[in-house]
C-alpha cells in the first residue's frame, strides 16, 4: 500500500480536496486502484449537524455516512463509493479511544495523546485504506489522505504527529507528502509573494514532515523565477514545485498536474509499476475539459434555496447540474436566489431585492428547489414552485423541494388552505408531510433516514423511469426526517399529481410527476450525490433537457449520451 498525504498551509479552503482528487484521478488513469481518506480535525463525530455555512454541504454516502463535501469530490473524480469511516474526525478518534479505555483495553496505562491517539489514527488509516471502493471489490493500491485545516492549527497537531510517526512505519518508498500552499499576489505591487509558502513549509518541517511536492495555488499562472525561489528556500528540486492557478473548470486540474510531470515523479518516488504516459481515462478528461471551455449555448437554472451566500452549500447540486449541462453540450448559468427574497415580507422591507429576485426567477429556463431544513424561506420556495407549475416552467424538487411541491399543490389545487408539513406546523389540519414513524425527536445526529435505498417505479408511464433507462427500480441516497403522508396520496392523484415511485414496501412516496406539464418532478432522495462527470444524474439531466426544449426528442430517440 502506498500512502499520499496532502497537507495545506497559509489558509484553509485553498483547494486541497480538488488537488487530492486530481492526484487520485491521474493515478487511476495509470491503471492503479485508488482510495481516499479525509481527516477533519473538528471534535464533531460527523458533519451531520453542521449548518451548510460552516463547512459547505453535508455529503451523504451509500452507507448513510454524513461527511465532508470533499468526499463528494473524491467520489466524482475517482468514480468510487466511499464509506463513513473514510472521513476521520477528532471526535471519532477520541470516541474510539475512550470506548477502548472504558472497555479496559489500556488497563493499567495512562491514556495519552501520544501514543494512544496517534496510534489510533495510524491504525484507522491502515485499516480503511484496505477497504475496496471500486465495483470490482479489489483492495486499493494507493490511499490519498487529505488533512483538513492548515499546518499549525492546534486541533490538527495530533494528526500531524501521527503521520510523522507513520512515515517511518510505512517506509519512505511507500509514503509521500504533498503540501498545498498559497502564492498571493497583492494588487498594490502585482508581485507574486513566496514568503507565506516558505513559512508554511518551515512550520511543516518543524513538526517532522518534509514535503516531497509543493503545490502552489495562485490566481494567475506563476512565473519561473517564483518557482526557482520556492525551490531554493524550501529545499526541494524545481521539478518538485507544481503550479495550479485558477482555471475555468476543475476538470482542468488533473491535466495541469499531468503536464508538469507528476506521473513520472510518482513512478520514481513511490516505485510504482506504471507507464510514464496516462491511459485513455485522462484523455477523456482532456476532451471533457476542452469541450467544457468551448460551449457556446447557455441554459439558465434558478436555484431557490436559503443558503445561497456560499456556493459550497449546494456543491453537489451545482456539480450534478454541470454534469447534465455538459452532457447535452450546454454551458450552465446557475442563478442563486435566496428564497426569503421572493416573499411578500421582503417586498415591504426591500422592494428592490424582491423584484430583482423575481426577475431572476422569471428569466430562468428551469427552476430547482433543493433540500433543506427549517421554516425560514419556505414561503418563498412555495411561491417559486407555484410559478413553475402555473407557467409550465421545468421544475425539479429535491427532498424538501418535493415535499413543498406537495404542500403547494394541496393549497392551490386541492384548496386545502392550511396544508403544511408537521415540521413547520405540528397542528395543521391537513398534514400532507409528516414525521416518519421511526423518527426520534431526541438526538439530532445520525437519526434521519440515511444512505442508499431502493425506489420502485409503480408505472411504466413515467418520465423519470424513461430517463433512468426504463429500469424497474433505482437506488439513490436519502437524508430526511419527514415524508409525504401516504394516507392522502389518492387526493393528489385524482387531480393529476402522480406518485410514480415508492419504497419497496409501497408506503413511502419517493417520486412525484405532474400530468400535462413539460417537466414537473419531485424526488425524496438526493440524486446529486450519485452524479458523475461522465454519468449525469437522470433527474437533473431531465431538468436540463426540459429547460433546453429537447426532452421529448431525447426520450423518443431513447439514446444514451456519449461522455
Amino acid at each position: 500500500m502506498k500512502y499520499i498525504l496532502v497537507t495545506g498551509g497559509v489558509i484553509s479552503g485553498i483547494g486541497k480536496g480538488i488537488i487530492a482528487s486530481s492526484i487520485g484521478t491521474i493515478l487511476k488513469s495509470c491503471g492503479l486502484r485508488v482510495t481516499a481518506i479525509k481527516i477533519d480535525p473538528y471534535i464533531n463525530i460527523d458533519a451531520g449537524t453542521f449548518s451548510p455555512y460552516e463547512h459547505g454541504e453535508v455529503f451523504v454516502l451509500n452507507d448513510g455516512g454524513e461527511v465532508d463535501l470533499d468526499l463528494g469530490n473524491y467520489e466524482r473524480f475517482l468514480d468510487i463509493n466511499l464509506y463513513k469511516d473514510n472521513n476521520i474526525t477528532t471526535g471519532k478518534i477520541y470516541q474510539h479511544v475512550i470506548n477502548k479505555e472504558r472497555h479496559g483495553d489500556y488497563l493499567g496505562k495512562t491514556v495519552q495523546v501520544v501514543p494512544h491517539i496517534t496510534d489510533a489514527v495510524q491504525e484507522w488509516v491502515m485499516n480503511q485504506a484496505k477497504v475496496p471502493v471500486d465495483d470490482d471489490k479489489k483492495e486499493p493500491q494507493i490511499c490519498v489522505i487529505e488533512l483538513g485545516g492548515t499546518i499549525g492549527d492546534i486541533e490538527g497537531m495530533p494528526f500531524v504527529e501521527a503521520f510523522r510517526q507513520f512515515q517511518f512505519k510505512a517506509k519512505r518508498e511507500n509514503f509521500c507528502n504533498i503540501h498545498v500552499s498559497l502564492v498571493p499576489q497583492p494588487n498594490a505591487t502585482g508581485e507574486q509573494k513566496t514568503k507565506p509558502t516558505q513559512n508554511s513549509v518551515r512550520a511543516l518541517r518543524g513538526l517532522g514532515l518534509s514535503p516531497d511536492l509543493i503545490v502552489c495555488r495562485s490566481a494567475k499562472p506563476i512565473e519561473m523565477a517564483v518557482k526557482e525561489k520556492i525551490s531554493m528556500f524550501c529545499h526541494v528540486e524545481p521539478e518538485q514545485v507544481i503550479f495550479i492557478h485558477d482555471v475555468s473548470s476543475t476538470y482542468r486540474v488533473p491535466i495541469l498536474l499531468e503536464e508538469q510531470g507528476i506521473i513520472k515523479y510518482f513512478k520514481q518516488r513511490l516505485n510504482l509499476p506504471i507507464d510514464d504516459q496516462p491511459s485513455d481515462l485522462l484523455m477523456k478528461w482532456k476532451k471533457m475539459a476542452c469541450r467544457y471551455e468551448r460551449l457556446l449555448k447557455v441554459c439558465s437554472i434558478a436555484l431557490v434555496g436559503k443558503y445561497t451566500k456560499l456556493s459550497d452549500c449546494y456543491a453537489s447540486v451545482f456539480k450534478a447540474l454541470e454534469h447534465s449541462a455538459l452532457a447535452i453540450n450546454y454551458k450552465l448559468d446557475l442563478m442563486y436566489i435566496d428564497s426569503t427574497e421572493l416573499e411578500r415580507s421582503t417586498e415591504a422591507e426591500n422592494s428592490v431585492k424582491y423584484h430583482q429576485a423575481w426577475h431572476k426567477l422569471c428569466k430562468a429556463d428551469g427552476i430547482l428547489v433543493p433540500g433543506g431544513f427549517g421554516i425560514r424561506g419556505t414561503e418563498g420556495k412555495l411561491q417559486a414552485i407555484s410559478w413553475a407549475r402555473t407557467k409550465k416552467k421545468p421544475f425539479l424538487g429535491v427532498c424538501l423541494g418535493m415535499q413543498l411541491a406537495v404542500v403547494e399543490f394541496a393549497r392551490n389545487c386541492l384548496n386545502w388552505e392550511d396544508a403544511n408539513s408537521t415540521e413547520f406546523d405540528p397542528d395543521t389540519k391537513n398534514p400532507v408531510v409528516i414525521d416518519m414513524p421511526e423518527h426520534n425527536p431526541g438526538d439530532m445526529g445520525g437519526t434521519m433516514r440515511l444512505g442508499k435505498r431502493r425506489t420502485v417505479f409503480k408505472t411504466e408511464n413515467s418520465v423519470l423511469r424513461k430517463l433512468y433507462g426504463d429500469e424497474m427500480f433505482v437506488e439513490e441516497r436519502h437524508r430526511h426526517r419527514y415524508e409525504v403522508n401516504p394516507e392522502l396520496t389518492h387526493c393528489f392523484e385524482e387531480k393529476g399529481l402522480k406518485f410514480v415511485g415508492h419504497d419497496t414496501e409501497g408506503n413511502r412516496m419517493e417520486i412525484i410527476e405532474l400530468e400535462n406539464h413539460p417537466y414537473f418532478v419531485g424526488v425524496q432522495f438526493h440524486p446529486e450525490f450519485s452524479s458523475r462527470p461522465m454519468k449525469p444524474s437522470p433527474p437533473y439531466l431531465g431538468l436540463l433537457l426540459a429547460a433546453t426544449g429537447t426532452l421529448n426528442a431525447h426520450l423518443q430517440r431513447g439514446c444514451k449520451l456519449s461522455p
